[in-house]
């Protein structure tokens, strides 16, 4: 499936809802007195979404990974955060949104990496790069393949496979 817009990503979707949810998670009073950290975690857990929204923008696919990287990076800061906090007594009574915080950010993380994997593989430049020309060649190649693709499957046939 091709995303149009980055509010399509289901990776921008739940990295949104995680930022969203945090900014009500760290506005509780144990977080007073505890230096930056609630400004800390809101601003990684955001960065995170703003991340793929502005690589999904760019326009290349060398731009987007980019930026993925860096989301990923905010993903591994709130989950480093989070990790620190479930060492702190102050933060015992909210261990299990902790956990399912650091559970959230992970998951984020693990479909960043998949999704930069196969951009890495991909011979796709990028929207940006897309003219008329290298669309109707894209279509060519892919009539080709599906073409070549039916005469194995004859070729099989034929041979009793």
């Amino acid at each position: 499936m091709k995303y149009k817009r980055f509010e399509e990503l289901p990776v921008w979707k739940d990295a949104a809802k995680m930022a969203a949810g945090m900014f009500k998670f760290s506005a509780r009073p144990v977080f007073r007195g505890k230096g930056d950290l609630a400004n800390q975690l809101q601003r990684a857990t955001l960065s995170i979404s703003n991340n793929i929204a502005e690589g999904f923008e760019r326009g290349t696919t060398k731009e987007l990974i980019t930026f993925l990287y860096y989301a990923r990076g905010s993903a591994g800061e709130v989950r480093s955060m989070l990790a620190m906090m479930q060492m702190m007594a102050e933060f015992e009574d909210l261990a299990s949104q902790i956990d399912w915080y650091r559970k959230i950010a992970e998951s984020i993380a693990r479909q960043i990496r998949g999704w930069t994997q196969s951009l890495q593989d991909s011979d796709i430049k990028g929207q940006r790069y897309l003219t008329q020309e290298s669309r109707e060649m894209d279509e060519q190649k892919k009539s080709q393949e599906a073409f070549l693709e039916k005469v194995e499957v004859l070729a099989k046939k034929s041979r009793g496979f």
